[in-house]
Formats: C-alpha cells, structure tokens, sequence
C-alpha cells in the first residue's frame, strides 16, 4: 500500500489535462501512465489498459462523471481545481488497479487511515518539497521582498526539474515514463487522425501541449506572482505562517495556471509558441515506449471511447 501511495503522488505529474473539446475529433481525450498500462478518458468512461505478466492486455472501464459540468464546478479558475482534485482521486484508484493487475498484488480495500495517510504525505511532499524549501532557500540570499519573491521563484524552478531528473533513475519510474510516452503518442495520433495502429502511434510526438508536466511548470512561474503580495503583507512573520500562507493560495495558482494551459491549447500555433519552453520539461518526464507499450496505450483509448477505434 505504501509502495503505491508513493506512487500515485509520483504519477500524479503524467495527467493530461483536457479540453473542452479536442480540437480534431471533438472528443475531449485525456490519460495517465500508470504501473505497465495507460488510464485514458473518453467522452463518457475512463479506459484502463495494462500489460499482464503472461504478455496479454487486460483492460476495464467505469463510467466517467466530473463534477465541471455543473455549475459553479465549471467556472473559469473553479474548473482546473476540481479537474486536478478529480484526476488525482482516479489516478489513483487506477495505479491501485494497474498494480493489482501487473504485479499480481492483492487487491487491498482503501481505508479511512489510508486515504487521511495519502493526503498527509502529498501535503507534506509539496509544501516541503516545493514550498518550505525554496523559502528557506530565498531567505538566506536575499533580504528584500521583491528579491526573495524571485530567487524563491526560481529555486522552486530548479527544485521542481531537479526532483522529476531524479525520480526518472529509478528503474520503476523510467517505465511509468515510458507508457506516459506512449500515452502521449497515442493521443496526438487520435487527434491529428492516422489510422489507430501501434505502427502509426510510433510515428507521433511524445510531446503534448495538454500535459500536466507543462501546467506544473507554469504553476512555478503563476507562483511567483501569487505569492508576491503576500511575501509583503506578512513580511516579518514567522517561516510557519509564511508557508500555510502559500499552502493555501495553491487552489488560486492550479486554477490560473489551468486557463493558462486551456487558453494555450486553444490558439494553435501562437498557443503552441508561447508554451514551447514548457513542453520541453516532458523530455524528462517521457521515454521513448516500444510498440508494445504503444499497443497498450492503443487499446485504453479504445477502452475509454467503447470500442470505437476497433469498430
């Protein structure tokens, strides 16, 4: 259980956040990597694929409902929270299932005590990690609030690539990199509209715009102007209430920094432009898949849109 609480915060970087609308088949397409398999969305069931130990592919699906379709769950800067809140609570019941499939675990029922352990850990991975550090960082650099904003920008920047270069050496991780690539591909093909095969998924791009490695990123940079006022407002207090400080703005920088990306995504090729820095951070987070994973991949989608593509 543990092993895949550790995970599921890992994994939470490979979400693919989605649109409205595709732009080339109307369908809004999203998806995840987890343990040998992809979790893809559809119009209206999430798709699990996973590549069994004996070789064969064992898929599932379950409806798909997200609360974005309600009001005020679809508000603009309202809309990314719930989305990022939704993603983390299927990604993580599908690294469950992946992992119960693929590594021939026991299926393990999720308790109370698990569930209030997987919200302490992320809470204290993220607010140490990228939070508490950089500040601490910043503080003994600088003095002024202005430079302190910026130098604690850029260590959360340095921080945040440096911690996805290192988790991509462990050998479990690499190959959660790859099925994100292969997701990736996957869904370029579906939306620039090659015949679905592995042989033509190979042939698309492992860099999305709609990733969540990207929207991470940008959250960095939303955060520095976010957390600029309140660095002066509550100059002078202690380090503690610096930090609650900003743990309590990140719902404000995940739902700017999603319309960011939904804007983007949105402008085609001047879009593309303005978010290009970012897309290169999923070089870290994407390997290069084989046909193999590509076939995965292939079959969640086809999964999550009930069996279009093999129609």
């Amino acid at each position: 259980m543990y092993r895949k609480i550790i995970l599921s915060i890992i994994t939470a970087l490979n979400l693919t956040t989605e649109e409205a609308e595709a732009e080339q088949k109307k369908i809004p397409v999203g998806g995840q990597a987890v343990i040998e398999g992809v979790l893809m969305k559809g119009k209206n069931l999430w798709g699990l694929a996973v590549r069994k130990t004996n070789g064969e592919i064992f898929s599932e699906h379950w409806p798909h409902s997200s609360r974005t379709s309600r009001f005020p769950y679809n508000l603009p800067f309202v809309r990314g929270v719930v989305i990022m809140c939704e993603m983390m609570a299927t990604g993580f019941r599908a690294l469950s299932r992946s992992a119960e499939v693929a590594l021939e675990e026991t299926q393990e029922t999720m308790t109370l005590k698990d569930l209030v352990l997987t919200v302490i850990i992320a809470v204290a991975a993220v607010g140490g990690l990228f939070i508490a550090l950089p500040l601490w960082v910043a503080g003994k650099i600088a003095t002024t609030p202005m430079y302190v904003n910026i130098i604690e920008g850029v260590a959360r920047a340095i921080i945040f690539v440096g911690y996805v270069a290192i988790i991509g050496l462990w050998s479990d991780i690499r190959e959660v990199f790859r099925y994100h690539g292969a997701e990736h591909k996957t869904i370029n093909a579906f939306e620039h509209g090659l015949p679905m095969t592995p042989e033509n998924i190979m042939t698309c791009s492992r860099i999305h715009p709609r990733c969540g490695t990207s929207f991470l990123l940008i959250a960095v940079i939303v955060s520095i102007i976010i957390f600029s006022p309140v660095k002066t407002l509550i100059a002078g207090e202690s380090f503690i209430l610096q930090v609650l400080a900003r743990v309590i703005l990140i719902p404000v920088v995940i739902g700017i920094s999603y319309e960011i990306i939904r804007l983007a995504s949105r402008s085609g090729k001047l879009g593309l432009c303005i978010i290009a820095p970012f897309l290169s951070l999923q070089y870290l987070t994407t390997r290069e898949p084989n046909i193999h994973q590509a076939e995965v991949a292939l079959k969640s989608l086809d999964t999550a849109l009930e069996g279009a593509l093999s129609a």
